[in-house]
């Protein structure tokens, strides 16, 4: 069974292109973002996931266009990628340090959007990208992917650490919540679906 799908999103704002493996491939990520790009790497690679993303945007208006519609693009493969989502684990949940810096995450691929984003980041700008972002992109995933996620960054002073904690609790929950159950014959609801 290939779980994986490729998505395009063209507006007036962006355009993106993106592939995604649930079961792993090589990870090429070029937003014109520096931050974002570094963040989707590490996504891929501590969720085993293949990812490949290539993003134009208006970034003389800021990186925020860019950051939520490549959120909206990975949410949509995510949903693809899953189908019925049978035979899944459909739960994760990840606690990250990050030198100082600590993130927890738990998904529940429940077929229910909803990101509850908790952090006090440090309100500044790493190489374009505001902190503030980071939530928009969450929640622009979550909202597409129709996640429950709930992702707290529990501790932390430097910003960079705090982000990069969040997105690696991320990965790794959902790592845990798309992998496959050997003694999961079908959906696991007992509604029967997930998808909806």
């Amino acid at each position: 069974m290939t779980r994986s799908a490729n998505k395009e999103r063209t507006t007036k704002e962006t355009q993106i292109r993106l592939s995604l493996d649930l079961d792993g491939g090589e990870a090429r990520v070029a937003t014109g973002v520096g931050f974002l790009d570094h963040m989707l790497e590490l996504l891929a690679r501590h969720g085993r996931l293949g990812l490949e993303v290539e993003a134009r945007g208006d970034l003389e208006t800021g990186a925020h266009h860019t950051t939520e519609d490549v959120g909206i693009v990975l949410g949509q493969a995510l949903d693809e990628a899953l189908g019925e989502r049978s035979g899944i684990r459909r739960y994760g949940q990840a606690l990250v340090p990050m030198d100082e810096s600590l993130a927890e995450c738990a998904i529940d691929i429940s077929g229910r959007p909803l990101c509850a984003f908790d952090a006090e980041l440090p309100a500044t700008a790493i190489a374009g990208f505001d902190t503030e972002l980071t939530e928009e992109f969450f929640r622009a995933v979550a909202n597409n992917a129709k996640l429950t996620l709930h992702l707290w960054v529990r501790s932390g002073t430097n910003a960079h650490h705090m982000i990069e904690a969040a997105f690696k609790a991320f990965a790794r929950a959902l790592r845990d919540a798309v992998s496959v159950d050997p003694g999961e014959p079908g959906v696991p609801s007992t509604k029967g679906t997930l998808s909806q």
